[in-house]
């Protein structure tokens, strides 16, 4: 078990770092930097340049090392392996749109919201597809804990969309620190490698395990360019595709409810921006100085380094518990 672990994150961690030398000259040439709206936090106007799109980054790296696994015969090809790659590259094109678009015309504005919502309801179109008729998923949600089952018969493709829109939003939120966005993902990928490396009624559950290792590499050797100060930011191509890449984890491991714990912190990033909204529109007040709530501490004083330990250690501290009941009750 340990050689299955190891060597996949040991692969996957050095192209991302041999690659990360050759990706962020390159955005740097074709001018693909971050731009920083005024009204945000004065502290980030200095990151005005800074490469975007470094999604590539582990993107790219992630999918090398499962071909070449899967050359060698290390991994085993099942539908869920593919429909994890098809969601990971659907959502990487997705956020390279939105990316393009914004950096294009020199302003935080890509794909419309409808151009999103459609795109996004066409990818979880092909997944319930694949998962309902060509894979060996039901449409049943399940808590174990208290023996319960829900059969959404058709309802469970909206189910599906609606998951994989609110996990890539919610990701795409958290994405406003240095490394914050991707080491919480990588805590959220180690999580659900342990809970499908464990679940053997899972239909290739020791490759889905492999594969969520995989990207844990990849993004260890992200942040080394990720981390404060930030060489390159991952953008809407890496956090759109992380979050929806997660989603997709939990479906197929059939441990939905538990993402709600193990992205708990993107849960409350999410859910403070939801908050502010409501509160300003009734009460004609703020709840917070600033949302998604990491730049509320911000505002309070706070480093950004220490936000990101902060927070890592809650997303830590949460994939825990989750693994608590995901893997031993």
């Amino acid at each position: 078990m340990n050689s299955h672990i190891v060597i996949p994150v040991l692969i996957s961690f050095a192209i991302s770092l041999i690659l990360g030398p050759v990706v962020i000259p390159f955005l740097r040439k074709l001018k693909m930097g971050q731009t920083e709206r005024e009204e945000g936090v004065k502290e980030h106007l200095k990151k005005a340049g800074t490469p975007t799109m470094g999604g590539f980054i582990f993107i790219i790296p992630c999918i090398i090392t499962v071909i070449l696994l899967l050359l060698t015969n290390k991994m085993q090809y099942s539908i869920n392996l593919f429909i994890i790659l098809f969601v990971l590259i659907s959502y990487a094109m997705i956020g390279f749109l939105d990316d393009y678009i914004s950096l294009k015309h020199h302003e935080n504005k890509g794909l419309t919201q409808m151009q999103k919502l459609f795109l996004q309801f066409v990818v979880a179109l092909v997944f319930y597809v694949l998962f309902r008729h060509f894979g060996d998923g039901d449409s049943v949600l399940r808590v174990t804990l208290f023996n319960l089952e829900w059969n959404l018969n058709w309802f469970y493709g909206v189910f599906i969309l609606f998951l994989l829109i609110g996990t890539s939003n919610a990701v795409n939120l958290t994405d406003g620190l240095d490394g914050l966005s991707g080491g919480l993902s990588a805590i959220a990928f180690l999580s659900y490698g342990l809970i499908a490396w464990n679940s053997k009624w899972i239909t290739g559950y020791q490759d889905i395990g492999i594969f969520c290792f995989i990207l844990v590499g990849c993004l260890m050797g992200f942040l080394v360019f990720n981390s404060h100060p930030a060489k390159v930011f991952m953008g809407d191509t890496g956090s759109l595709s992380l979050g929806a890449t997660l989603a997709t984890v939990a479906i197929l491991t059939s441990h939905e409810f538990s993402l709600a714990v193990i992205g708990g912190v993107f849960v409350i990033e999410t859910l403070s921006v939801i908050i502010q909204i409501f509160s300003v529109v009734v009460f004609k007040k703020r709840v917070f100085l600033m949302t998604p709530i990491h730049h509320h501490f911000e505002r309070l004083g706070w480093s950004e380094g220490d936000i990101v330990k902060l927070f890592w250690i809650a997303g830590f501290i949460l994939s825990l518990l989750a693994l608590i009941y995901g893997v031993w009750l």
